[in-house]
């Protein structure tokens, strides 16, 4: 039977009509060699196909894993889900992958980590590209390719698990620009609130010695000097030795900031007294990406603010990173260094190949801090969007944080205690409880922020 693209009027639709009665079929799939909704560690994926059957079995260069088919609803714009079919190969080391939406068709080969599109039709030629098709994803042609990676995976036969034995699950994102003002410390730390939210284990680390996010997250709790509990606990302590001071070590639970609560690495003032000591020693580069890879089973997701400059701490926090996030907001002084941004990047990423580590992921510029102006939305807000992508040539996040007092209002809250007042600064998430409309504006633009990125890192 022929692929009508005009009956597929759902994400479901696509999924039955179109891969399970016809792609599969025409392909060479047999019922045995395909499965539907599969979790692999935290991907869950459409479809997975096999070239051949052999349960149990261990994935490495003569796997008979082929295969990833992702559906999407037809009215979705494909673009925006190739990071997450990136995530899918690269990670699972497949080499082929299909998305498609019913109207359009995509196959995308993996590299060494990145993928390439090589095939791409309308729904409507699905019949006459059908060979073409074949001689890249059919079961047949898949059986006489072997897999360049070597991963380790298992598969057992009564529930399909995958045991996937990466170094890596954990991703860890800085929040980094070298202009002051633009949102920086209110995008992580209210980022971190709304993923943890979401059900994810997130440790929050502020590397900056203004500590604006040790105190938005509530942990100044002292008036006088010889009460700072941080300066002897903070993440000057976790660079400062290889061989003690890990993050279990330093890390404190935020106070009355979010529910549930982050775990956060404080940085305290005398940071900078610290740095050019720091700076002379080459090995501390690489100390904060150990410690933070060895609670890689501890945490979903690592957030790390930044100072905002080109300095040493900067510059290990970008190198421990996997993505980084630009907030800005988009005026002429912020966009004036973003080339200094571009250049400081292609530095560190000279830093991260020497020690094995990929180029840093550019997740997008994150419009911070924007005016909620009607005239000033629909006439100058776009023209400073495109700016980003045809001036920088930097993708721009869809998501965007709008300029409300609840922003402001949440992070200056305070308790009294006697005659003392003490700061009690609230997420913006948990800000929102109390029904204010600004808050639960500003606390909904930070959960579609952080659907954004989960979809951007490939994380459910």
């Amino acid at each position: 039977m022929p692929f009508n693209p005009e009956l597929c009027r759902n994400e479901s639709e696509v999924e039955s009509k179109l891969i399970v009665q016809y792609l599969l079929p025409q392909l060479g799939y047999t019922p045995d060699t395909w499965y539907q909704e599969v979790a692999v560690g935290s991907i869950r994926l459409d479809f997975l196909a096999f070239a051949a059957q052999v349960i149990p079995f261990v994935l490495d260069a003569n796997s008979p894993l082929s295969v990833v088919m992702e559906a999407k609803h037809p009215k979705q714009n494909l673009n925006n889900h190739v990071p997450r079919l990136r995530h899918y190969l690269t990670s699972l080391h497949v080499r082929y992958g299909l998305l498609t939406n019913g109207k359009e068709i995509r196959i995308y080969q993996k590299l060494q980590y990145d993928i390439q599109l090589v095939f791409q039709c309308s729904g409507k030629e699905v019949e006459i590209k059908l060979e073409k098709i074949k001689s890249l994803i059919g079961r047949e042609s898949l059986k006489e390719e072997q897999l360049v990676d070597k991963p380790e995976v298992q598969i057992t036969e009564n529930n399909l698990i995958f045991e996937i034995k990466r170094q890596y699950l954990m991703k860890t994102i800085a929040i980094y620009h070298n202009k002051g003002g633009v949102g920086k410390t209110t995008v992580a730390v209210n980022l971190a609130a709304a993923l943890s939210k979401k059900g994810k284990r997130v440790l929050l680390i502020d590397i900056d010695s203004q500590a604006n996010t040790t105190f938005a997250t509530g942990l100044i709790k002292f008036q006088f000097d010889e009460e700072d509990d941080l300066k002897d606990r903070n993440v000057y302590h976790l660079i400062e030795s290889g061989d003690f001071n890990f993050i279990p070590d330093i890390v404190r639970q935020s106070h009355y900031f979010n529910n549930p609560e982050i775990d956060v690495i404080p940085s305290h003032i005398t940071l900078i007294q610290h740095q050019d000591t720091l700076n002379k020693i080459l090995a501390t580069r690489r100390r904060l990406v150990k410690k933070i890879n060895l609670v890689e089973n501890n945490y979903d997701i690592v957030i790390i603010d930044t100072p905002p400059s080109r300095d040493y701490y900067a510059e290990i926090a970008l190198i421990a990173a996997d993505y980084l996030i630009i907030p800005s907001d988009l005026k002429p002084f912020a966009n004036q260094g973003l080339p200094t941004v571009i250049n400081f990047i292609k530095q560190i990423n000279e830093s991260r190949e020497d020690i094995g580590k990929l180029p840093i992921n550019i997740m997008g510029v994150i419009a911070s801090k924007i005016s909620t102006n009607a005239k000033f939305l629909q006439y100058t807000f776009p023209k400073q969007r495109d700016v980003i992508s045809e001036r920088y040539n930097l993708p721009l996040m869809e998501a965007v944080i709008y300029d409300r007092t609840a922003l402001s209002e949440c992070m200056n809250q305070t308790i009294t205690v006697g005659d003392l007042e003490y700061p009690d600064p609230k997420s913006v998430v948990k800000y929102a409880e109390q029904a204010k409309s600004t808050a639960q504006q500003s606390a909904m633009e930070f959960d579609i922020l952080a659907d954004e990125v989960l979809q951007k890192m490939g994380i459910n």
